[in-house]
């Protein structure tokens, strides 16, 4: 346990409010992955050899929405809004989420426009980056688009997570919130660490009640400069959690450090939790698992400590998956992924899992 400050230990006996649907919005997409030749950054007018390799990679949406229905099944409709465009891309990825169980009535084809694409370079050592298209069709997701779901959202009102993720304009997730306040969501949000400023500028803090940052993202919230490797990620959790609270004191925060584990912030109390020990394929989409396990484990009535297992649990089995969708997982290959590899669960989620 870590502690800011002399901070008691979260009460896990409470549990979350069980929800029976997720309205989303967020970047829809694909892309591939490029394996270069050679270990130095890629120069601006060089030439490197490379091969493609066996990776799909999806977008924040797709992913949270795919792992939030895989793990709670009938239990859960999961409503995507956004826009995918009027192409072979779009037109793959609208078949593998409707075959995955999503609702698809909120996600428009818009003729002439691409759907959201990465090019994703890697280096040998597992480093690398993206170029990620920017006049796709999730460039085109707007505030009416979101209000064209209310009838649903008032169906779902006081049983419903509202999800408002990136790769898509910061309009359209204001309204998100807007709804999930409307009709008493759960409001779940989530920012690049470049939106995290504009965001809070935008008031959107004081309508989430979940905030999920990655390191980089908690470094931004606090206004510092902290990267991987630049030390232990404590002093960043510290001071976003401080430079959060002092502006939405109610906020929950759950915080992701790759190998450093994870913090989840109740606004009162602070537990970190170490990452699973797993064989590691790929990192790729490992936080946005992360994500979808605590929605799935708070949607299904775990408090947010136990649903922060959960989700470093479907975490640490995503990481063993080439590819940022890993379709293995659902209840059952969690339960056996954490036996096989002697996890430690808490009783709380051995038995959740077990009751599954």
């Amino acid at each position: 346990m870590v502690k800011t400050s002399s901070m008691e230990t979260l009460n896990t006996a409470i549990p979350a409010r069980p929800s029976r649907a997720m309205l989303g919005v967020g970047g829809i997409g694909s892309g591939t992955f490029f394996l270069l030749n050679g270990e130095h950054s890629l120069g601006r007018e060089e030439s490197r050899s490379g091969h493609f390799i066996d990776r799909r990679d999806y977008c924040k949406l797709h992913i949270i929405s795919h792992y939030v229905k895989a793990l709670l099944g009938e239990d859960i409709c999961v409503l995507p809004i956004g826009k995918v465009g009027e192409d072979e891309v779009g037109r793959s990825l609208m078949k593998e989420m409707s075959a995955a169980g999503l609702d698809m009535r909120y996600i428009q084809i818009i003729p002439g426009m691409q759907t959201l694409y990465s090019f994703c370079f890697l280096y040998p050592d597992g480093s690398g980056g993206n170029l990620t298209t920017d006049n796709s069709a999730c460039d085109r997701v707007e505030a009416a688009d979101v209000t064209q779901a209310e009838a649903d959202f008032a169906v779902y009102r006081s049983r419903g997570v509202a999800l408002a993720a990136p790769e898509v304009p910061l309009a359209a997730r204001q309204q998100l919130l807007r709804m999930g306040t409307k009709y008493n969501f759960r409001r779940v949000a989530a920012f690049t660490s470049a939106e995290i400023l504009p965001a809070i500028e935008m008031g959107l803090l004081d309508e989430i009640d979940l905030l999920a940052l990655n390191r980089d993202e908690a470094a931004a919230a606090a206004g510092i400069q902290s990267r991987a490797g630049d030390g232990p990620p404590q002093p960043v959790v510290d001071a976003a959690l401080a430079a959060l609270s002092a502006i939405n004191p109610k906020l929950q925060v759950t915080i992701t450090a790759g190998g450093g584990g994870s913090w989840s912030w109740d606004g009162k109390n602070v537990k970190h939790m170490p990452a699973f020990p797993t064989e590691v394929v790929s990192t790729a989409g490992a936080g946005d698992a992360f994500l979808a396990g605590v929605i799935a484990g708070e949607s299904a009535g775990l408090n947010l400590q136990a649903a922060q297992e959960l989700g470093m649990l479907v975490a640490a089995h995503s990481v063993t998956s080439p590819h940022t969708i890993d379709a293995r997982i659902n209840w059952k290959s969690l339960s056996l992924f954490a036996t096989q590899a002697s996890l430690a669960l808490s009783a709380r989620v051995d038995q959740f899992l077990s009751d599954k």
